[in-house]
């Protein structure tokens, strides 16, 4: 309704310069008007260039959210997968445990046949030192009766006397495997005990408590990790329900984007139309110097063509080259050096023009900026926030306003925008730009960007 106002005073304007100064006198003045306006609306868009760039901030806070938030549920994940793993791991070492414990009770088995089988060979030593002592008493009274048959004994009582010999390493052997057998049994019942004993004894571990506690160890270790996967499931859960909240609200943020985006555009639209329809604003100063500026620009590139200092194929060069080492990132084009000598003296006096111009630069028709003032053309240093701030020149800022800047093909194009100094420090202000044509080819626009 508003824009269809200011049209059609646009076209009474127009009318009125056509009648008679009778027929003028009649017909209403809308200038007062159309005046307010666009002061108004001039309000309106920086309201609204203020509200976008607060969107725009918190839609890069919601895309870091969203990123941290997959991260995060990545890494949940894992945990969950490593503790499913430490479950399957200690379900395998309960079943090794178990079938160590069964391989030690059949040991136990063995070792008690061993003992009953040790106590066999005692008895028999027993039985053999026994004998033993027998043979040595018979080969004794052997000798004594050889020794009463004088000569016809002599033959007897030799084996005699061998056979009590022999009796008596019988025995001694007999009384050391009885000795040894003893110390076997001692040892080996207790290794029977050790292993059927369930508690420690005297201080001393048993093998079936140090199962016990290998055993208990492993199942308070399953436990541990089950309880770990379940508290990473339903954190899991827990961030999933948040990256889609998260979701939500980074589809809402963009809709709030799109409704300021044409709420700016629409405030933009009525300030150019009532600057158009030839009323005076505060703008119009501004919008006359650069659309002047703009064809002073282009004259100067045709001549350089004209003359041969500069190729077409150079003027409107677009493969941009990164200039190694810088940050933020700047380029040359084979274009730099010839805007570096012919630019300055044109865009610096503008900087005077109006205690409000911040800066004025001309872009090509892809935001990129070759010459930049001189108080924005700083060499680089170490720290890239002053960097973002002080050498502004050479770089692409091909966001929106950057980019409308530079293919804009109207009379000019008045934007509001908040502009990115680099740190988190933004200066809201208008951008003002008309388009540099030369021979017809559109090259890209002259920017000047005012405080409110």
């Amino acid at each position: 309704m508003i824009l269809n106002f200011i049209r059609k005073s646009k076209a009474t304007r127009h009318e009125q310069r056509d009648e008679t100064a009778g027929a003028s006198a009649s017909a209403p003045d809308y200038s007062a008007v159309i005046k307010d306006l666009a002061h108004r609306a001039s309000g309106m868009g920086k309201e609204a260039a203020e509200l976008f760039g607060v969107l725009e901030d918190v839609a890069g806070t919601v895309q870091r959210q969203e990123k941290t938030f997959k991260q995060v549920a990545g890494d949940v994940q894992q945990m969950v997968d490593a503790n499913r793993s430490i479950v399957g791991a200690t379900a395998t070492s309960r079943d090794s445990a178990r079938l160590a414990r069964q391989a030690v009770e059949r040991v136990a088995t063995d070792v008690g046949g061993a003992l009953e089988s040790l106590r066999e060979v005692a008895q028999a030593a027993a039985e053999i030192t026994q004998i033993a002592l027998q043979t040595r008493l018979v080969a004794f009274n052997a000798s004594v009766e050889a020794k009463r048959a004088g000569e016809a004994g002599r033959g007897f009582a030799v084996v005699a006397e061998a056979v009590k010999d022999l009796a008596q390493k019988v025995e001694s052997s007999s009384k050391q495997i009885a000795g040894t057998v003893r110390q076997l049994d001692e040892r080996i019942g207790e290794l029977a005990r050790n292993i059927r004993d369930t508690e420690a004894c005297n201080g001393r571990e048993t093998f079936n408590s140090a199962f016990s506690r290998v055993e208990q160890a492993v199942h308070d270790i399953a436990a541990a990790a089950e309880q770990n996967e379940r508290s990473c499931q339903t954190a899991l859960e827990s961030v999933g329900r948040l990256a889609a909240e998260v979701n939500d609200t980074a589809r809402s943020v963009d809709g709030a984007k799109d409704r300021a985006q044409h709420f700016l555009a629409t405030s933009e639209q009525l300030i150019e139309l009532a600057a158009d329809c030839g009323a005076e604003t505060e703008d119009t100063p501004f919008i006359t110097k650069v659309m002047e500026t703009a064809a002073e620009i282009a004259r100067l590139f045709e001549e350089a063509l004209a003359e041969g200092r500069l190729s077409e194929a150079d003027l409107f060069d677009d493969r941009y080259q990164p200039i190694a080492g810088t940050n933020p990132q700047q380029y040359t084009t084979r274009f730099l050096a010839f805007t570096d000598r012919v630019l300055p003296p044109i865009q610096e006096p503008l900087l005077q023009f109006s205690s409000k111009v911040v800066f004025c630069a001309a872009v090509d028709r892809n935001g990129y900026l070759p010459t930049h003032n001189l108080k924005f053309s700083k060499p680089q240093g170490a720290d890239p926030v002053w960097n973002a701030a002080n050498c502004r020149n050479r770089r692409i800022f091909n966001d929106r306003t950057g980019l409308a800047a530079g293919r804009n093909m109207r009379k000019f194009l008045l934007q509001t925008y908040r502009r990115d100094m680099g740190g988190g420090r933004y200066v809201l202000m208008k951008d003002l730009s008309a388009p540099i044509v030369v021979n017809g080819r559109h090259w890209g626009g002259l920017r000047m960007g005012y405080q409110f």
